[in-house]
């Protein structure tokens, strides 16, 4: 009986070994980059006023559309130096018996 409990937590400790605490959730680093495309705000380079009445680090969503059928919302964060920072975009398609989001 001894033998067979201590077989156990070698086993459980092996298996415990073996598993990572970091994944995908604890990634902290900063968000890969989003190409702008025709319809961003910073398509053409950053825009001439800046919005002085928000914080730092906020963020907001701008929705546009790619053509006829395709819908795209893009969230920006500014930047300490009050620039924008495009740092999601999500592509919504119109079906015809509603939307795909």
């Amino acid at each position: 009986m001894k033998t067979l409990v201590s077989s156990a937590a070698i086993a459980l400790t092996l298996a415990l070994a073996g598993c990572t605490t970091a994944g995908p959730a604890a990634y902290v680093g900063p968000a890969p980059y989003v190409e702008p495309i025709p319809g961003s705000i910073i398509y053409r380079g950053q825009p001439r006023t800046k919005l002085t009445k928000s914080p730092i680090g906020s963020t907001f969503t701008h929705e546009f559309r790619i053509d006829g059928s395709t819908r795209a919302v893009e969230t920006y964060r500014i930047a300490p130096d009050r620039s924008l920072e495009l740092i999601d975009r999500r592509i919504i398609l119109e079906w015809l018996f509603g939307r795909d989001d």
